[in-house]
């Protein structure tokens, strides 16, 4: 029987769902629970008659300000947890290195009790049978959720119930340097609204020293396939077949098609005419071209923005805009990124369960993704948190902080938008990034280096549907 679809997923990384970690992850027996459903949701009274504290671990992937954020966020929890709950808060690394760890601790049966994954990393989890899902929790309390932000719920929901809570949500941006268009004569009121146009500008705001050796380019991203994914969802074209992967499981990737092979042949004429640099695959490659005030146009996610106004500082003023559409004739919008927060259930206490779900409710409220939103960038989870007073100062002084919300608000629900739901997804990321490269450092034609991509990966998307179907 196959498992239930999720409604909404994007396309983010995650790690393949082998058959043998399927086979690994399959068993939900009773944990730690003296007898009872590892897969349950214990009330709050486990917590009362524990004896002295309950200490549990918390994996994520936050690094820089959103690491520095975590850490406040779990020192705030713990404060006002009344010496019956602490949570240490575990660095593991990237988003695939943190799922592929996870992977690890299900085989060795030492799961930390809550773990941050990435978006599409979501397949996974349901599919491990090792988590509680959060409705569960949600129904033993009564806790309203109609305060989550709707597009991002249903993002991480199966069958109409949440799974797991949201918790860094991100939607991706145009971001500018605002005295670079200056210098230049433009306005930069008025972003591109469109490849084209930002292709034109990029042209206007490359600039040269006396010896011909560039000093500023127009444009920069990395080769990260999640931005081409948005691209895309902008243009109004599903990245897999199927329905994305929503009528039945995906049988093939799509970034071979006419939109992708342009995207990638738009990024090529920049490189090859001099006007965007080639900094490779690593988005902190990228990410440090632009910082360094080198760069004037870049796309990159909403999460990045507090770092990036900390580092322009005094040096020049960071802009955000929506995130461009492939034409003027896209009529789409971007897909919702970030990862959010599973609670373990196998091998974990009834203690260890609930002292998981009271910081996970904790790090839901209003005035907490308030604090989240200003100190990271990432679109607020909890719809409320726009109201606190903290997130109305901190977006009147900082209106950068608003596009994100904005676009987040103005995304029409649609196929293309919901991602591509693909168990092998890592797979295609890579893939396509592999397409991507191979036609802007020249080495095949646009529409030759993308079909090639596609073709690549057919095998895993094959080997993977046989496992699970």
């Amino acid at each position: 029987m196959r498992r239930p679809l999720l409604r909404r997923t994007t396309a983010t990384l995650v790690a393949l769902v082998t058959a043998a970690a399927l086979t690994a992850c399959g068993d939900s027996g009773s944990g730690t629970d003296g007898g009872g459903d590892a897969l349950d949701a214990p009330g709050a009274e486990v917590l009362e008659k524990a004896n002295g504290k309950t200490t549990i671990e918390f994996w994520h992937a936050m690094k820089g300000a959103n690491a520095t954020a975590v850490d406040q966020l779990v020192a705030d929890f713990n404060a006002q947890s009344g010496g019956k709950v602490e949570v240490r808060a575990v660095f593991q690394g990237s988003y695939d290195e943190t799922i592929a760890k996870y992977k690890a601790s299900v085989q060795q049966k030492s799961t930390p009790a809550l773990v941050q994954i990435y978006d599409i990393g979501s397949r996974f989890m349901v599919d491990s049978e090792q988590v509680v899902p959060m409705h569960r929790f949600i129904e033993k309390d009564g806790f309203n959720a109609a305060d989550i932000e709707p597009n991002i719920a249903s993002y991480y929901s199966v069958d109409g119930k949440l799974w797991s809570m949201p918790f860094n949500s991100s939607t991706p941006l145009l971001y500018l340097n605002k005295e670079a268009f200056e210098r230049a004569g433009l306005d930069p009121t008025k972003p591109p609204k469109d490849l084209t146009e930002l292709g034109e500008l990029a042209k206007k705001l490359t600039i040269k020293d006396a010896s011909g050796k560039t000093v500023q380019y127009g444009f920069n991203a990395a080769i990260y396939g999640w931005l081409l994914e948005q691209l895309l969802a902008t243009d109004g074209k599903e990245y897999c077949d199927n329905g994305n992967g929503r009528k039945g499981l995906a049988t093939k990737v799509q970034f071979d098609q006419e939109t992708a092979v342009r995207v990638a042949q738009w990024w090529t004429d920049l490189v090859k005419g001099g006007y965007a640099t080639n900094t490779g695959r690593k988005t902190d490659d990228a990410q440090a071209a632009f910082k360094a005030g080198t760069v004037a146009m870049h796309l990159e996610s909403t999460s990045v923005l507090r770092g990036y106004v900390d580092a322009a500082k005094g040096k020049f003023t960071v802009l955000t805009a929506p995130y461009p559409k492939v034409s003027s004739s896209s009529t789409g919008g971007p897909i919702i990124g970030g990862a959010s927060l599973w609670i373990n259930g196998v091998g974990h206490s009834a203690a260890e369960k609930r002292a998981a779900w009271e910081f996970v409710k904790f790090a839901s409220t209003p005035v907490q993704q308030a604090k989240w939103h200003t100190s990271t960038g990432y679109v607020p989870i909890n719809a409320k948190a726009l109201d606190e007073q903290i997130d109305k100062d901190w977006m009147a002084k900082f209106p950068q902080f608003r596009t994100a919300v904005d676009q987040l608000h103005a995304l029409p629900p649609s196929v293309a938008s919901a991602g591509c739901l693909l168990g092998v997804m890592p797979q295609a990321r890579k893939a396509s990034e592999d397409g991507l490269e191979a036609a802007i450092v020249g080495s095949k034609p646009a529409d030759q280096a993308m079909r090639d991509a596609a073709a690549s990966v057919q095998g895993a998307i094959d080997s993977y549907n046989k496992s699970v179907g």
